[in-house]
């Protein structure tokens, strides 16, 4: 595999830069220091000084969308260009042009010019950390020490393509019955501050006792409208603690573990987690990480605090000498197929295959789930806006309904 080194005879800087060096002839005195340094063109223009996030990288903008719809592109392309045998700054050179988020042509620019100053393709994704995570990282390491760059950026480009498409059918399911409760509560709220005290002036002047529900929703129109502001900060600050709470190790453990034990969800939280740890771990594997290393990577993939800290006492039984499969097999949140099938895979060293199998399954199942939650969610959401929306209308209506009886005085 070709080493990309820079060919330059003038010490190396310790933070990569682009800057265009003036040729000899026209370089400037050193008196002359603070006159404007002359720029190439726009295309090739350097780029300015990274500047440094929390995490110990480069600042990127946007972070979060270039992994979610950037990334498996620019990995497949690049895979794409490496198995046809072109050089890797070439390849670089050719994504910058056809990247079209700015961001992530910052970034792509930025790593040509890190391999540019004597970095190893691996050693320049760890400046953006917030863009390619210790999983992407230590496969491409792996890739470039076994000679299969390409193979490997394949690989990653499918693994992320799979599980975009995973969160995207999780998200698909779980959009729709947020919309309608936001859209039913919208309604139902409108309704009680807006039409609820017209209802209320009018009854008024009936002089008699109003129906229990009728009454109800009267009383609350009038408490929304006098304390609702105090009522909405107080909403928003329980919010923003809930926010920080999760944030915190033993708040995300908590929720983590809530997650796994909600009636449905539950069972659906654990099939995705397990269909995770599968199918990264069978892609480190089959990159050639070595075992302990691939367990400590995959901890974190899992989305999971509670298979995170599993993961972890599991690798150090297998740091002892114990097989994968029965330090897994104690831990009831991964399912026995899972641990059978690695036990199998074990015995016959493909392991990384029998993970690839159990993360396809499980991918499916998750798949089959979702399907049936969504039929079974609709007719729940009907149920719900009929009780809640024909609830305030049936208690707006419900003294007119009584009329002989109000105007009678009861």
């Amino acid at each position: 595999m070709p080493v990309f080194q820079s060919r330059s005879t003038k010490p190396l800087p310790t933070v990569p830069s682009t800057a265009a060096t003036p040729p000899p002839e026209n370089r400037p005195e050193p008196e002359s220091r603070q006159a404007p340094v002359q720029r190439p063109a726009p295309a090739n223009r350097p780029l300015p000084e990274p500047r440094r996030s929390k995490s110990g990288g480069d600042r990127v903008v946007g972070a979060k969308n270039i992994r979610s719809k950037e990334l498996p592109a620019f990995s497949r392309q690049l895979s794409a260009m490496l198995l046809a045998g072109m050089p890797l700054i070439q390849t670089l050179d050719a994504l910058e042009d056809q990247t079209s988020d700015k961001n992530f042509k910052v970034v792509v620019r930025g790593l040509k010019n890190y391999l540019q100053s004597g970095a190893s393709f691996s050693e320049a994704l760890t400046h953006y950390p917030t863009i390619f995570d210790t999983l992407y990282i230590n496969m491409i390491k792996a890739g470039e020490s076994g000679g299969q760059l390409g193979e490997t950026a394949d690989r990653l480009a499918g693994f992320l393509e799979d599980a975009a498409k995973l969160i995207r059918k999780v998200k698909s399911a779980m959009s729709y019955p947020v919309i309608v409760l936001c859209i039913a509560l919208g309604i139902a709220t409108a309704m009680i501050l807006f039409i609820v005290p017209v209802f209320g002036d009018m009854f008024k002047d009936f002089g008699a006792k109003l129906p229990a529900p009728t009454q109800f929703l009267i009383n609350l129109s009038d408490g929304l409208k006098a304390y609702g502001i105090f009522i909405l900060v107080f909403l928003v600050v329980v919010f923003i603690a809930f926010q920080k709470w999760k944030k915190t190790a033993v708040g995300a453990y908590q929720m983590s573990s809530f997650a796994l034990k909600m009636p449905v969800i539950g069972e659906l939280n654990r099939k995705v987690a397990t269909s995770r740890f599968a199918r990264t771990f069978a892609q480190l594997l089959k990159s050639g990480v070595p075992i302990l290393q691939a367990m400590d990577i995959v901890s974190g993939a899992t989305g999971n605090k509670v298979f995170e800290r599993v993961i972890l006492e599991a690798r150090a039984s297998v740091e002892q000498g114990e097989p994968l499969s029965k330090a897994l097999v104690k831990y009831p949140c991964f399912p026995k197929l899972l641990v059978h099938m690695m036990a199998a895979g074990e015995k016959t060293g493909k392991i990384d295959e029998m993970m690839q199998n159990i993360a396809d399954f499980y991918d499916d199942e998750v798949e089959t789930m979702l399907g049936g939650l969504t039929s079974l969610i609709e007719p729940l959401l009907m149920i719900f806006l009929g009780v809640v929306i024909g609830g305030i209308v049936i208690s707006m209506f419900l003294p007119i309904f009584k009329m002989g009886e109000v105007v009678g005085g009861g």
